[in-house]
């Protein structure tokens, strides 16, 4: 063969590798694009899940907090406070517990009201009787 020969072939090789090397690249990058498009797809799915559970979670603390204001209504000296608010560091793994410990909480401040007696309920009706309408 000659130099010539030698060449050619190697410039065919080269360009036959080039090519291949191409297409593997090519078909890499179409797989990482559905690989990524799967992860954003989960990405949005996950979002949803967390926006419906978070709405589902205000629902029911926005529950709690107003049958405890209904126990104390009667109760003006007792200042409920501001209403309740999503905590930025409560993490969501812990969602169901944070609201399991809500029901024993509501269950001391009946307990609490109850005990009160009827003297203390009847005496703090007969005060916020008394008071004069706010203007």
């Amino acid at each position: 063969m000659t130099d010539d020969a030698t060449a050619a072939m190697r410039y065919k090789e080269i360009i036959a590798l080039s090519r291949g090397s191409a297409e593997n690249l090519r078909e890499w990058e179409l797989a990482r694009a559905e690989a990524l498009n799967g992860e954003i797809e989960a990405a949005e799915a996950a979002i949803e899940v967390a926006i419906d559970r978070e709405a589902r979670a205000a629902e029911r603390a926005t529950r709690w907090w107003k049958m405890a204001l209904h126990n104390i209504q009667g109760l003006p000296w007792l200042d409920p406070g501001d209403n309740p608010r999503p905590v930025p560091t409560a993490r969501a793994a812990y969602l169901e517990r944070y609201l399991e410990e809500v029901k024993p909480s509501y269950q001391e401040l009946v307990q609490a009201v109850l005990s009160l007696g009827w003297r203390a309920k009847r005496a703090a009706a007969k005060r916020s009787e008394q008071q004069p309408p706010p203007a």
